[in-house]
């Protein structure tokens, strides 16, 4: 059926097909599945006001307008998704351990150590691995690959860890939003002399978030002043109750600096491991994994650390790491020795690759170099696409009730800073009391005192969360990374606000939402007064206009001294007006207000509806 031509132009019409089309497509790709001419949907998109060529790549948003122009309806497809089918052409299944259940076989659990700053994360692995590399492969040159792997006795049977070393969970939460499960079991170093500190509950949250199994070490109790029953009672507050105290949680006494009990927190590692986790991967098949970090050597070009999650990595294998590629020619453990080959959750740094992969790309070994030049190639060029189109639209409020009704989230993501623990906790208390019916359940991720940081962004991103800050702001980078990734970042002022604005949307009764415009600013000169209006004030237009019955603020020596004040009256000269603009004098009448000097500056403004976006 043909549409109504435009510009000439007869255009394909549809009955509501569905096409499918990856992120940051383009107006040709979308004409190649319907059969249509690319510069026909060129002549669509500029009558419908949007000029954009035939070969740009455009937000899901403008795909989305001309599909209800043309009448389909387009489906977006995920990174995750477009990647699966890209594996699949080439008959290559990821994330799938082949085989039947005879042969799985046991893997060790992969660890990240978190934690606050100065509770000792750091000095814990050095001496995880000092201990480990005595009693072991004493005379290897130790060299830092991101990741190692150590042995220890259980029940006179030894067992291997491995330990991605990157302390903290900064990189630990920029793997998992970019959706890579690098992570079996984190452990949370608390000292015993501080107890839970505020980054020792952002950490714990992440892990949280991640729903992985947590081991609680207890460190510095050689301090003076270590506490560790005190440690257990503050993190039963959290949810993580001891054994000893009738929960699920193992907290394991170390000194990390003596090395007193390092061996009984290994053995709490994989004995949770054991209890929590199955742990099993087939080591007979093509190996699968991701990386965990990679640098560009001078002198040995791109370096990967990559974490083999099944199958087996050998010398002279062809491997796709993201968008690089290439033949395995050299691995390296962390000891600097050679490796011929890696078995499942062993780390090992890889030589060989065309470029530099990033952080949680998953590699794969594939069958011939130009299978996984394709490979490669496709996944740069969607990437390509995708950084070329709009930023990705996350879930805010605004959108809420739509998507909650689409079925595309069952709960509602949050994380709350504020100024002070006491109002935090007030905040959350009161959300998770709303009474939203079933449908919808609240999930606070994270809660603590401080600005919103880069730290919090990276959690929102990997868990679609929106961001609540109470009396605070975003700091550093943290707002353009916000506004960067489409993270939904709310600031309030006043907690029955943010609670109505929640339940509001979890209704789909969002109402309004305003923002402040200032108008102009002027600064008084001179003040008059008058028996009948109280103080005039005489003033000089600094910037933009002032009007009459807009809203205003008193500023003096730069700090606000009177807030929501009304400007009721405006003159020049002997003439009521309506407004005075930039580089003009006039009189401002405040009303009942006369606490007015010179120099004191009337900034003028007004709340105007933002547009939902």
């Amino acid at each position: 059926m043909q549409a109504p031509s435009v510009g000439g132009v007869m255009l394909p019409r549809g009955n509501g097909e569905t096409v499918r089309l990856s992120r940051g497509a383009s107006l040709t790709d979308f004409a190649e599945k319907i059969n249509a001419n690319p510069a026909s949907l060129v002549a669509v998109m500029m009558n419908l006001g949007e000029m954009v060529t035939a070969t740009q790549s455009v937000s899901d948003e403008t795909l989305q307008l001309l599909a209800d122009e043309m009448n389909y309806t387009v489906q977006i497809v995920s990174p995750e998704e477009e990647d699966r089918e890209l594996l699949e052409s080439f008959d290559i299944e990821f994330g799938e351990d082949e085989g039947d259940e005879e042969d799985l076989v046991v893997r060790p659990p992969v660890v990240t150590v978190m934690g606050h700053v100065d509770h000792g994360k750091t000095r814990l692995l050095d001496a995880i691995r000092k201990t480990n590399v005595i009693a072991g492969e004493a005379g290897g040159i130790t060299q830092h690959i991101g990741a190692y792997q150590v042995s220890t006795e259980v029940n006179d049977e030894e067992r291997k860890i491995t330990f991605i070393d990157t302390p903290g969970h900064e990189a630990f939460t920029a793997m998992r939003a970019r959706g890579a499960r690098s992570t079996d079991i984190a452990i949370l170093v608390v000292a015993a002399n501080d107890g839970v500190m505020p980054q020792t509950v952002e950490a714990l949250n992440h892990a949280k978030a991640a729903d992985v199994p947590i081991v609680v070490a207890v460190n510095k109790i050689d301090v003076e002043g270590a506490d560790p029953t005190k440690v257990r009672g503050q993190l039963t507050e959290y949810g993580l109750v001891a054994e000893e105290y009738g929960g699920d949680t193992m907290f394991v006494d170390i000194s990390a600096k003596q090395g007193l009990h390092i061996d009984s927190l290994l053995e709490a590692v994989v004995l949770t491991a054991d209890a929590s986790l199955d742990l099993r991967a087939n080591p007979h098949q093509d190996a699968q994994g991701i990386a965990i970090e990679s640098r560009l050597d001078r002198g040995r070009g791109a370096v990967s650390t990559v974490l083999v999650q099944r199958g087996t990595l050998r010398v002279g294998d062809t491997m796709v790491v993201g968008d690089a590629y290439g033949r395995v020619r050299a691995m390296h453990d962390d000891n600097g020795n050679n490796v011929a080959e890696a078995g499942p959750s062993t780390p090992v740094q890889v030589l060989g690759l065309t470029n530099v992969p990033g952080a949680g790309d998953n590699f794969l070994v594939v069958d011939e170099d130009r299978t996984a030049r394709q490979i490669a190639e496709k996944r740069a060029a969607r990437e390509r696409n995708a950084a070329f189109a709009k930023r990705t639209r996350r879930v805010s409020l605004e959108d809420l009730d739509k998507v909650l009704k689409a079925g595309e989230v069952q709960q509602l993501n949050l994380i709350i800073k504020g100024d002070a623990s006491g109002s935090v906790e007030a905040l959350e208390s009161s959300l998770l009391q709303l009474d939203v019916g079933e449908e919808v359940d609240i999930r606070v991720l994270h809660r603590g005192v401080g600005a919103v940081t880069e730290s919090d962004i990276d959690l929102a991103m990997g868990s679609d969360a929106i961001v609540i800050g109470f009396n605070v702001r975003a700091a550093g980078r943290a707002a353009q990374m916000a506004e960067r990734e489409g993270v939904d970042v709310r600031y309030y002022s006043v907690i029955y606000q943010a609670i109505e604005e929640i339940e509001a949307a979890l209704k789909g009764m969002l109402k309004p939402e305003y923002e402040e415009v200032e108008l102009g600013t002027a600064e008084i000169r001179e003040v008059f007064k008058s028996s009948k209006l109280g103080n005039i004030a005489g003033v000089l237009i600094r910037s933009g206009e002032v009007k009459r019955n807009t809203k205003a603020r008193l500023i003096r020596d730069g700090k606000v001294v009177a807030e929501n004040l009304n400007i009721e009256g405006l003159r020049r000269f002997k003439d009521d007006v309506t407004e005075i603009r930039e580089g003009y004098e006039g009189g401002i009448n405040l009303g009942n207000f006369n606490d007015i000097k010179v120099d004191d500056v009337i900034a003028t403004y007004e709340m105007r509806e933002k547009p939902r976006v």
